[in-house]
């Protein structure tokens, strides 16, 4: 797209708050409208179907869809569209599953307004965006080619999302109320991680994602 013209963003997140003042900075750049906004996965992909945006700032954690799931369905369907993961997770949670999966860009929610005007403009311009810390992160993977591959990277999305709730401190009925998903469900993905990653509980689990930083 040439400098003049507008970018026309979506905005899916589960809280009102955070879609408000995502507006509010929008609306204070000239060169940004924002054209729809979605508080679930499944909506946030119908508004991307309509075809005429330019910028989704996709919530990695919705109620009903993974952030990741959403992504691939978004990027299925509607491959033009540049989706930007909008996160509170630190970035070597979530960006490189994110960037695998499709993604533009990858910010954290408390990243400067400044910031997140800066990630819109470069994805809507067809390139990618990253933070220098992200980018370290990449150059060592890249650089370290005979490493061992981790555990945790194993794992599917779905998983990986339910060894950081585990970590954090959540019960396998909490994550099923957040995630919108079954007590049996979520016990199968646990169950799953655990011969995954061979191990025999949560407190095993909780032990390995903080001695690898995967939560604070």
């Amino acid at each position: 797209m040439t400098a003049t013209e507008t970018i026309r963003i979506l905005i899916a997140d589960d809280h009102a708050i955070v879609r408000e003042g995502l507006k509010q900075i929008l609306a204070d750049t000239k060169d940004m409208v924002v054209a729809g906004d979605a508080e679930n996965g499944n909506d946030a992909i119908k508004l991307a179907r309509r075809g005429d945006s330019d910028v989704l700032l996709l919530d990695i954690s919705m109620p009903d869809r993974s952030g990741i799931e959403v992504l691939k369905q978004v990027k299925k369907e509607s491959p033009r569209i540049a989706v930007l993961m909008l996160s509170m997770h630190r970035e070597d949670q979530y960006a490189i599953r994110s960037l695998k999966a499709g993604a533009a860009g990858y910010l954290n929610k408390q990243s400067a307004p400044a910031e997140l005007v800066d990630a819109i403009r470069q994805v809507a311009s067809g390139r990618k965006y990253i933070s220098p810390a992200l980018a370290q992160e990449l150059a060592n993977q890249v650089g370290d080619e005979n490493r061992e591959t981790p555990p945790h990277e194993t794992l599917s999305d779905r998983e990986y999302q339910t060894l950081i709730m585990i970590a954090s401190g959540k019960t396998v009925s909490d994550i099923a109320a957040e995630l919108t998903l079954s007590v049996k469900t979520i016990s199968m993905y646990r169950s799953r991680l655990l011969q995954k990653m061979k191990m025999r509980h949560n407190a095993e689990l909780t032990h390995y994602a903080i001695k690898n930083h995967l939560v604070e």
